[in-house]
């Protein structure tokens, strides 16, 4: 990490307003917040942009988190948030949130999986994560709230095949209650046709993965954009899981990755919301791996070969992930912000892969990478 003055400013930049690019202009901090440009101390480090692009601090809305070296590599790409979306150890995770000049982590914690389920039957989860009955829901919410959860994950697998083990319906739809009641945002692992509807008829605020197993019916299609249900489809994760022989032995099916893709692109002609996330991962026990910090560039690009413009991939990989998930100190570039930036050269909405690019990483106002 390198010394990180508390002010500065960067000069002659194209600034991302969430629509397009500014003319070029300035960003100021003051101690890891952004000020305009008019307020920046006397005393401010000047930080020549030459011309590049500024961009909000890159979210990832799935990853899951092992050890600091992955919130490094997240850095290093301009991911400066990170949603883990579960975790089998706490300890491991409490280590790792809020570390100076790292991305800031936001957990689910231990999922909700069903006994003899892909979690604890593959994935080396605590028995912590197993419900037997829907009548432990909300005993299950209120203690992943106690022990410093963000949000509430739910593995669904198809309950009709008895490895793995699936969560009945009306335990999801328990869970999902005791969710709302807590104000808890839910998010919903579903990664075939029929687990996803049952996230779909569940009501989980989100749902994760899209299905790589047939395709998506337009009724569920429709139903996701009615119901203002978010979607993210971890587009990265699922060409891998479609190719790995973990996924198909688990799954007993061919798997094709166009289903994801055809559906991804469906949904958003539906108007459904979709947000930015890969499943970044490093453990030897996921069904493939998935590289922290470059795989959310190549969702961006996805997204866009989906039907999304550069715009609206970004938007998804910033204040649409930050708002929904309620991080209202970050994903734009406005005074009184978390001074998460990220600059690059070209032009992201000419072609989403100038992403890559990057020149300067700040979390929270602290310079991590420069070129």
């Amino acid at each position: 990490m390198l010394d990180s003055p508390s002010a500065f400013v960067v000069r002659d930049v194209r600034i991302f307003d969430g629509h397009g690019l500014s003319d070029p202009g300035t960003v100021a901090v003051d101690h890891g917040i952004i000020v305009a440009p008019e307020q920046a101390p006397a005393d401010a480090v000047v930080y020549e942009g030459r011309g590049g692009t500024l961009l909000p601090g890159l979210i990832d809305a799935h990853i899951h988190l092992r050890e600091e070296s992955d919130l490094v590599a997240q850095r290093a790409f301009g991911v400066t948030t990170v949603l883990d979306m579960a975790s089998p150890s706490r300890d491991v995770l409490d280590a790792l949130r809020s570390l100076p000049g790292l991305p800031e982590v936001r957990s689910a914690g231990i999922p909700a999986s069903a006994p003899g389920g892909v979690q604890t039957t593959f994935m080396n989860f605590p028995k912590d994560a197993v419900l037997s009955r829907p009548d432990e829901a909300d005993a299950f919410v209120a203690d992943r709230i106690a022990q410093g959860s963000d949000l509430l994950k739910i593995i669904i697998e198809d309950p009709s095949r008895p490895v793995p083990a699936g969560l009945p319906q009306e335990t999801i739809d328990a869970l999902v209650k005791a969710a709302d009641a807590r104000g808890l945002v839910s998010v919903a692992h579903a990664a075939a046709v029929v687990t996803f509807q049952m996230a779909v008829r569940a009501g989980v605020s989100a749902i994760t993965h899209v299905p790589v197993d047939a395709p998506l019916d337009e009724a569920t299609i429709d139903a996701v954009a009615a119901s203002g249900q978010v979607v993210i489809p971890t587009l990265v994760m699922m060409e891998r899981s479609a190719a790995s022989p973990m996924t198909r032995q688990i799954t007993g099916k061919d798997l094709d990755f166009s289903y994801a893709q055809e559906a991804v692109a469906a949904l958003r002609a539906a108007g459904a919301r979709i947000l930015a996330g890969t499943d970044a991962n490093s453990s030897p026990h996921a069904p493939a791996t998935v590289p922290h910090g470059a795989a959310l560039h190549r969702e961006l690009a996805y997204l866009v070969e989906a039907g999304a413009s550069p715009a609206e991939a970004l938007r998804a990989a910033t204040i649409d992930n930050a708002t929904f998930f309620g991080l209202t100190d970050r994903g734009a570039i406005a005074p009184g912000l978390r001074a998460d930036l990220l600059l690059i050269d070209g032009d992201p909405l000419a072609d989403i892969n100038a992403t890559t690019d990057v020149r300067a990483v700040w979390c929270a106002g602290v310079l991590t990478e420069l070129s």
